[in-house]
């Protein structure tokens, strides 16, 4: 049986990075994961119920307590902006190049903080 690593990741870029993924795809989950801790914050601090949050944006109670437990597969950000919507909240976006960089993904100068590896053992 090979030998299984385990890559811990701090931060969703550091997760787009260890995936693989394109700086298009890396944007969207960096856009998704900030719609998410926004929604979050926004239900403990009203201290609403997923059933409420559900009733709210029209979904059902079981995709909203996937979403905020962060399970975002199969769920678009127009769908994350909608639930923000049903809460009474709307969504702004900013599109800005930072300055002084070309591409912010991909840095040639200083390269993103590696994630940690840990290695795990076959059980026996």
């Amino acid at each position: 049986m090979p030998r299984l690593r385990l890559i811990v990741c701090e931060t969703p870029d550091e997760l787009a990075i260890a995936m693989g993924l394109s700086a298009a795809e890396a944007g969207e989950w960096r856009f998704q994961h900030a719609l998410l801790k926004r929604l979050k914050e926004i239900v403990l601090r009203q201290g609403i119920t997923d059933a409420e949050v559900a009733k709210r944006a029209g979904m059902s109670r079981a995709k909203i307590t996937a979403i905020l437990n962060g399970d975002l597969d199969h769920v678009s950000s127009d769908l994350l902006v909608r639930i923000l919507a049903g809460l009474g909240y709307r969504v702004r976006v900013s599109v800005a190049r930072p300055p002084g960089r070309l591409n912010p993904w991909f840095r040639r100068v200083r390269p993103p903080r590696p994630c940690r590896r840990l290695r795990l053992r076959p059980r026996a």
